[in-house]
Order: C-alpha cells, then sequence, then structure tokens
C-alpha cells in the first residue's frame, strides 16, 4: 500500500525560475503600485526597556511602522499586514541600522491565521517569560519585520475556507517580496534577511528559507499582487518545525510508536506498525547520509539521533549543573551513564525517559479529519481532507486516491521537497534549528532529517537539541541574536 502523496508538479524548470527570480529581483522602475511603496516617514517614535540574556538593561528609541497590507490585492488585510521596527537610539547613543540584518519574525501557531494589524509596537516579553526574540533583536540594532499571514480556519461569509494550505507561505514570500522592493526606503540590509518561528511558523519558516524564488509560488503570488522582487532569504530560524506533514504519521510511529498516551493506553499498534514500518522506505528514498553513519536506514537512523543530537543534549545540560546537582539528577536517572565527562544511554531508555506520547494514530492525516492538518488541506467550502493515501484508503477504500490538487500543495508545504525532489539553488545557506527532547508534537526524525539534508548539501547548519525541553522551548535566545551577527557578518552600527 502506498502511503505517501506523489504527483508531477508542473514542469517549471528552475532555469526558467531562476531567470523569473532574477527579473523579480529588481524593483520596478515604471510606475510601481503606490499601495507596495513603504513610506519612510510614516512612523511612531517609540521607547521600549528591554533586558537581554545577560540581564543587561537596555533603553531603545524606535521608529515602528505599520504597513496597511504587503501585497496591491489582499485577500484579508487583516492579515497579509505587516509591521516595521526600526531602531535610532540605544541607551542614548544613536543607531544607524540602514546596513543592519533583518529578523523577519512570524508568529504564527497551529496553522492558524496570524495577525499584526492591531499590534502597538514591540512586545519586550516572549514565551517562557524571558525577553522576545523581537526585543533582543531590536536591542542588538537589527530591523524587526513582523508579518501577518493567512491561516487554515479562516472562511468567508460563502463558507469558503481562504487561509489553506499554500495561503500562508505564500503569504509570507510576499510580505519577503515587499520588503526586498523597498530597498532603500525600508532601513536594513535585505539580502540579510533572517526568519525566526516555532511550531508550524518553524515549519513555514524552513520552507521560507527552502524554497526561495521557487516559480511553482509564482502564480498565488501574481494573484494578490506580490511585489515584482526576490523571496529568497539569507538565513532560517526554526524551532521545533512541525513540517514534512505528508510523511509525519509514519515519522511519528517510528519514533513514538511504543510511548503510551498521556492516559497511559497504548495506540492501536497494528496501525502503529504499519506507519513505522512504511517509513524505512520513505527514509531510504531521501538518500540522507551522515557523518560517522554513512546512508540513513530505518536501521541506523535511532542511533545517529542518540549520537549527533540526544546524548550530547544530555552531555551539555549535565555539564551546566553544579557536583551535587549533576548526582542528584543522575541517581534519578540511573539509565543515563556520566564517563569522562560525557551522557551515554540507549535509545529505548530514552524514549522511555520521555514517557507519554501527544497525539494519538495517525497523529497527523486523521482518519475523522480531525486534526489541525487535515483543516490546513482543506479547499472551497470543504473544511478537512485527507493527504496521504494511508488515511485516505483507511477510510475510503483500496481504489481510493487523493484529490487531484493535494499533491502539488504538498511540495508547496514541505520544505524537503525543495532540498531533495527539486534542489533549490536559491534556498537559504545558514540554518538554525532547535526543538526540545521531551517534545512529541512531532517525530524527532522531522528536525534530524532536516539537518541531515542541509549539511549534506553543505550548508551552514547549527543544530540544537534542548535537553528535558518540551515544545516551544527556545533556551538560547542571545546566542540566536549573536549568531545573527556572525553569519551576516554585522559589525553594529551604534
Amino acid at each position: 500500500m502506498g502511503l505517501s502523496a506523489t504527483a508531477a508538479i508542473p514542469a517549471v524548470g528552475f532555469a526558467s525560475g531562476a531567470r523569473a527570480a532574477s527579473r523579480a529581483s529588481s524593483e520596478s522602475s515604471a510606475s510601481p503600485d503606490p499601495s507596495l511603496v513603504f513610506d519612510p516617514d510614516a512612523y511612531t517614535e517609540l521607547t521600549i526597556g528591554i533586558t537581554d540574556t545577560e540581564g543587561t538593561a537596555h533603553e531603545v528609541v524606535y521608529h515602528f511602522h505599520k504597513v496597511a497590507s504587503y501585497v496591491a490585492n489582499p485577500v484579508d488585510a487583516t492579515y497579509q499586514s505587516l509591521n516595521v521596527s526600526v531602531p535610532v537610539k540605544i541607551d542614548g547613543t544613536a543607531v544607524d541600522a540602514s546596513g543592519a540584518p533583518i529578523l523577519f519574525a512570524n508568529s504564527v501557531g497551529g496553522y492558524m491565521p496570524s495577525s499584526v494589524a492591531n499590534n502597538t509596537g514591540i512586545t519586550a516579553s516572549g514565551m517562557g517569560g524571558g525577553t522576545s526574540r523581537q526585543a533582543l533583536a531590536l536591542a542588538a540594532g537589527y530591523v524587526v519585520v513582523e508579518p501577518g499571514a493567512r491561516g487554515r480556519t479562516l472562511v468567508d461569509s460563502s463558507g469558503v475556507y481562504y487561509g489553506t494550505a499554500p495561503a500562508a507561505i505564500v503569504d509570507l514570500k510576499a510580505a519577503v517580496r515587499y520588503v526586498k522592493f523597498n530597498k532603500g526606503r525600508i532601513p536594513g540590509n535585505v539580502n540579510r534577511i533572517v526568519s525566526s518561528g516555532v511550531s508550524a511558523g518553524g515549519a513555514l519558516s524552513s520552507l521560507l528559507g527552502a524554497s526561495g524564488d521557487s516559480p511553482l509560488y509564482r502564480p498565488y503570488l501574481e494573484e494578490i499582487g506580490a511585489a515584482e522582487a526576490s523571496d529568497a532569504i539569507f538565513a532560517t530560524g526554526a524551532w521545533c518545525p512541525i513540517t514534512d506533514l505528508e510523511h509525519a504519521d509514519m515519522a511519528y510511529e517510528w519514533c513514538w510508536g511504543t510511548n503510551p498516551l498521556g492516559s497511559g493506553a497504548q495506540v492501536d499498534q497494528t496501525i502503529s506498525k504499519e506507519l513505522r514500518t512504511a517509513y524505512g522506505d520513505h527514509l531510504a528514498s531521501l538518500k540522507l547520509r551522515a557523518k560517522g553513519f554513512g546512508a540513513l536506514t530505518a536501521r541506523n537512523l535511532d542511533d545517529y539521533l542518540l549520537k549527533t543530537h540526544m546524548e550530547p543534549s544530555a552531555t551539555r545540560y549535565l555539564a551546566t549543573l553544579s557536583d551535587a546537582d549533576r548526582e542528584t539528577y543522575l541517581a534519578a536517572h540511573t539509565f543515563i551513564t556520566w564517563s569522562g565527562g560525557r551522557a551515554s544511554f540507549s535509545w529505548a531508555d530514552f524514549l522511555t525517559h520521555v514517557g507519554a506520547r501527544k497525539k494519538n494514530a495517525p497523529s497527523f492525516d486523521a482518519f475523522d479529519l480531525s486534526t489541525p492538518e487535515n483543516n490546513l488541506y482543506g479547499t472551497g467550502t470543504t473544511k478537512a481532507r485527507h493527504f496521504t493515501l494511508y488515511s485516505l484508503r483507511h477510510e475510503g477504500g483500496s481504489g481510493a486516491r487523493l484529490d487531484e490538487d493535494v499533491p502539488a500543495k504538498l511540495h508547496l508545504m514541505n520544505p524537503m521537497y525543495h532540498l531533495v525532489d527539486k534542489v533549490n539553488g536559491n534556498r537559504a545557506r545558514h540554518w538554525w534549528i532547535r526543538l526540545g527532547t521531551k517534545d512529541t508534537d512531532t517525530s524527532h526524525t522531522v528536525a534530524g532529517n532536516l539537518a541531515a539534508r542541509l549539511t549534506g548539501l553543505g550548508d551552514d547548519v547549527n543544530t540544537l537539541y534542548y535537553w528535558d525541553a518540551g515544545h516551544g522551548a527556545d533556551q538560547d535566545p542571545g546566542d540566536f541574536i549573536r549568531w545573527i551577527a556572525s553569519v551576516t557578518g554585522h559589525r553594529g552600527g551604534r
């Protein structure tokens, strides 16, 4: 039984796509749509107190610009709008942000709609009570762009769902195009755009980085009146990305199949086994390789994840503890062997340590069409659809076929398509990938495979799993801000 969707994409060569992107990358010289021209003088000057990750307080004066819409033909400007924040003074010293990196921070969660239309400035507090990524970037002298985007639950008065796939990524690409189209009007270096996002937002950030200037999105961008400019970005920050959805059910069962639900009950092990067995074929099709492991297969993937990510994560955590606290932790977690300043353990013991899985089986393409992802692939007045043959045929029989448009939309929403099936030469080349070792919102293989593929392509990949952390964790935000400076070559504007 086939378990993933495959279909031919209309033949648009990447060479022709590159030419189209090249044409788009220059600003329109002939009467640009006035709605797409950024007004550098339309701002509110605001002052914010920001405490950095070292505990130092800063006062930042910045210009806050609200853009009514970043496209000429918005479907819903409430979501297709963006804000731009530009630091002009930090701790009393004037800042020139004209050449600064641009943090392009989306706030999408669960593939839901995200709006910045009512925002009145940068929010200092971030997830978990720390300082927000945007505030830290502002205090570092970076320009911050916060785009809104349509999402899966939006429905008009006729019952039509207008934020389902691929609306969110199309909108984010349009927002990037708007920024690049306004080079010289929007402060900051438009060739040094760094995206960030968490969960579904992390998936979209990954996709934005992987699919830069892909011609596959052009009809959607033209329909909403996106600016004629490039949508390629320089670098990607992705926290716990919920992506590769058409293979996510298989990946989830491969990783968490034998872990119980929070109630203590096991999911249907027949379904779980079918899915995790099929994952081996998918993994083989990716042709991933990793130093010291060779080809990654279902037989060595656990060892790869263990040695590359999980044991180093535990080692970092334990190394930060005092001797007494480390001894206490190890006494309570006897599955860990601590020797020579390094942690080691088995994959099976690691799974036991993580404990309950969050989702049932199948986790993403539910038989009853109840998941957010089923809604993501809805269309027209149909709220939710199956997007894998496995779930579709479980409900509709062995002859059931996916709706004709689904396979192409899966490619539009999956960064791996642009990194494996059609390797995109206009992708971002710098990647920051983070997630917690106790995050069971998706499989650990999702970020692991993404990192392995990008490394294999020769990209700069900074990947780290936070020990014992759950979904949405961000334990090193200051390091991310410093990483932006490092990869962009930014020396500061103060």
